[in-house]
């Protein structure tokens, strides 16, 4: 009896351990690591379509290894401070405005600079070639954190409360909300405008109560926040075609072997790639919704708003020094 019930745990044992063996590591993970997705705004924004579509992904190709949570509207941080929790590894992964991390890592400000685009064609370059890997990786090894995915272009359209926008003589006088970003600053001083430099928590109620006339954002944001229920007016000025990549604290990071962090990279890529088919195909059906909803659409004449803000390209250069005159030169060069 003694024999039988030996020879029955070594092969207990031995089925156990080839299953063990048969299974893909992700799914040998005890349990799974919780990922906080945070991000600032609703989640129907443009924020929700990446995330959304990265726990799909996650779940399906990395078994119980991670567990997305999807954190939206500020709830575990806001866009101002979630930078420096990602580092700290309070935060495990939130979308940053390019001009938000610019403040921690200043050459994503090569990307703020207005009108550094010359149209989509260029967009693609930069952002599937070389100099977004180059950023990306300089990022990580100046501040520890890891760029999952660039995500989707997003222009920032001006909003305002007081009249419409046609030219860049309209702007003159209006106090502009702006983050608290030294490119974006200088921009609407150009303009003629008044820049106050407010954390974006701050921002919702001061357009609500006329503390400040206006701001810029881009037009998913300005439908999923309801801007336009108190600011009539929107001008299509696209001074400013950026990025929000989501990023993730190298605690997370650090916690996923080298395969699943393959894994998990690719499939925010793919989100990433979901997202920009998704969100850049829609952004004349907001623009129309938002037209639709008691905002005057004005499309300005684009030319009097890049001859005030050309020279800040070159300003910046100058006193950012040769890394930043670098890093311009291969996003120029892209455009050819």
């Amino acid at each position: 009896m003694t024999d039988k019930l030996s020879r029955r745990r070594v092969l207990s044992q031995a089925a156990l351990g080839a299953t063990a063996l048969a299974a893909p590591a992700f799914v040998r993970a005890q349990s799974p690591r919780v990922l906080n997705i945070g991000f600032s705004t609703p989640v129907e924004s443009d924020y929700g379509v990446l995330a959304t579509k990265l726990q799909q992904l996650v779940k399906e190709r990395m078994g119980d290894v991670i567990d997305v949570k999807i954190r939206c509207c500020a709830t575990i941080a806001t866009e101002d401070d979630a930078f420096k929790a990602l580092q700290l590894g309070t935060v495990d992964a939130y979308f940053i405005s390019g001009n938000n991390v610019s403040p921690h890592f200043p050459l994503m400000d090569i990307l703020v600079l207005p009108y550094i685009f010359q149209g989509p064609a260029h967009v693609r370059k930069v952002r599937d070639g070389g100099v977004a890997d180059e950023l990306a990786d300089r990022l990580r090894k100046a501040t520890g954190v890891h760029l999952l995915s660039w995500g989707a272009l997003s222009y920032r359209d001006f909003f305002n409360s007081k009249r419409p926008i046609n030219e860049v003589k309209d702007m003159v006088g209006l106090k502009v909300r702006v983050p608290k970003n030294e490119v974006m600053i200088q921009t609407f001083r150009a303009f003629g405008a008044e820049p106050i430099p407010l954390a974006w928590s701050e921002t919702p109620a001061a357009l609500q109560t006329g503390a400040v006339d206006g701001s810029d954002n881009g037009t998913s944001v300005i439908k999923s926040m309801k801007f336009y229920e108190f600011s009539k007016h929107l001008a299509i000025l696209e001074h400013f075609a950026g990025f929000s990549p989501l990023l993730a604290s190298p605690r997370f990071m650090g916690r996923l072997t080298p395969e699943q962090q393959r894994t998990f990279l690719q499939c925010a890529k793919e989100a990433g790639q979901h997202q920009r088919n998704t969100v850049e195909a829609e952004v004349e059906n907001t623009r129309k919704f938002l037209g639709a909803n008691g905002m005057q659409v004005t499309r300005p004449n684009q030319k009097s708003f890049i001859q005030a803000v050309l020279p800040l390209q070159d300003k910046f250069v100058s006193e950012r020094g040769p890394e930043f005159k670098a890093m311009l030169d291969k996003i120029r060069a892209a455009a050819a």
